[in-house]
């Protein structure tokens, strides 16, 4: 009888660890996937360019083909890679980070530029040509460059995960990424696959509605769309530029310069205090993400003549293929 209440015993504590457990593993993966916030928006924003021009049954395809690829580059790829870099050098996350951020600043800076001062567009195919002679050859090559991107995204997800992660265990912090991983690649691509089928879904409802109200919701949705897409891509580049600038505040922290984080902190809080105290923690936020946003724009401007003007002709000449 003491051997069974002892094994018993065993058991309760084995089940109160794999509690603690699951509880640190959803804590730690609440607070990655909120870090990459940011990230994850720009994702949702960027990928439905990839399917336009195609029919709309090629529409989920190809989101699926994308799907795919990011899975494989979350989980096959980088997530080795982050342990790695965690177990052997952690050191390198910050400069990573960095890296990344100034990645976001650069694209949320181009992004404005790009609406703001006069531009050609001159993209080919489903960005703009009608003149589509291989549609499979076509779809094959977006999906890759789509893939691509989303291997820059994903790293800077899993990155971004990695430096929130508190526990020490390897395999906690392999399954938080996982899981973060996982989730993200759902929530975006699941969110992208509603937003290019909505129209469809709207006009459907005008179609084959019996009720009047069920028609006015399609017709409502089919000119909403062009809307919400403008909306998404402007909360995009705003929440690019605000999680890059605090992406590079805090990682220059983490590198030994405290000076840029311990000031915008108290700015924030000195605006804080000038507000009633039930508004002071939502300005609190509002003015810490406003300065990082600022900070990222004023990178992102300074990064883009010298991305545009050496590194990306240089990129362009190593990876040139040569001629057979």
């Amino acid at each position: 009888m003491s051997g069974l209440l002892a094994l018993l015993d065993d058991v309760a504590g084995i089940a109160k660890i794999a509690a603690a457990s699951v509880d640190d593993i959803a804590s730690n993966a609440a607070k990655a996937g909120s870090k990459a916030i940011g990230v994850v928006v720009d994702d949702a924003a960027v990928t439905p360019k990839y399917v336009h021009g195609f029919s709309a049954a090629r529409e989920l395809p190809i989101i699926w083909k994308i799907a795919r690829g990011s899975i494989f580059n979350k989980l096959v790829v980088l997530l080795p890679l982050a342990l790695l870099l965690a177990s052997f050098a952690s050191w390198a996350i910050p400069p990573l980070l960095i890296l990344g951020g100034s990645y976001l600043c650069f694209e949320g800076a181009e992004k404005i530029l790009h609406v703001v001062l006069p531009h050609g567009d001159h993209s080919g195919g489903p960005d703009g040509s009608h003149d589509i002679k291989d549609p499979a050859h076509l779809e094959e090559e977006k999906v890759k460059g789509a893939i691509k991107t989303d291997f820059i995204l994903s790293a800077e997800i899993m990155t971004l995960a990695l430096s929130t992660i508190e526990s020490p265990e390897l395999w906690i912090q392999a399954v938080v990424l996982a899981l973060v991983g996982l989730g993200i690649t759902v929530l975006v691509y699941g969110a992208v696959a509603l937003i290019v089928k909505a129209d469809d879904v709207g006009l459907w409802l005008t179609e084959v509605g019996k009720l009047s109200a069920t028609r006015a919701t399609g017709r409502f949705i089919v000119k909403a769309m062009p809307w919400v897409m403008k909306l998404l891509t402007v909360v995009g580049t705003a929440a690019m530029l605000w999680v890059g600038g605090s992406i590079l505040v805090h990682s220059v922290a983490q590198m030994g310069w405290h000076m840029p984080e311990d000031s915008i902190h108290h700015i924030a809080q000195a605006a804080s205090y000038a507000v009633p105290e039930n508004l002071a923690a939502a300005t609190l936020w509002l003015t810490t993400a406003t300065i990082d946003f600022v900070l990222g724009l004023i990178w992102g401007l300074i990064l883009v003549p010298i991305a545009v003007k050496i590194l990306i002709p240089l990129f362009g000449l190593f990876t040139k293929k040569t001629p057979t």
